[in-house]
């Protein structure tokens, strides 16, 4: 289950992580929707997938996937997020 926390929103570096995650997502779908750019997935997403590593790590989120998709989810509707901690 998961409980809030009474940190009332997220760092600035946690929403820049989930800002770069979602424009990989956005990258992603965009490449694989076009069968003929399909082959070129690696390179054409060689340069987001390293800006959502980096910004991943500088947040301190690298390996904390639940919290970081929490945090995603309430960046891709526009809200301010609320750190979660698992239990």
């Amino acid at each position: 289950m998961t409980a809030t926390t009474s940190t009332p929103s997220a760092t600035p570096g946690e929403c820049t992580a989930a800002q770069a995650y979602l424009r990989l997502l956005a990258a992603v779908r965009a490449v694989l929707d076009d069968p003929l750019q399909a082959s070129l997935a690696a390179p054409l997403l060689a340069a987001p997938i390293a800006e959502a590593d980096e910004a991943l790590d500088a947040a301190g989120l690298a390996g904390n996937e639940r919290e970081f998709l929490d945090l995603v989810a309430l960046q891709a509707v526009g809200g301010h997020a609320a750190r979660a901690s698992g239990g």
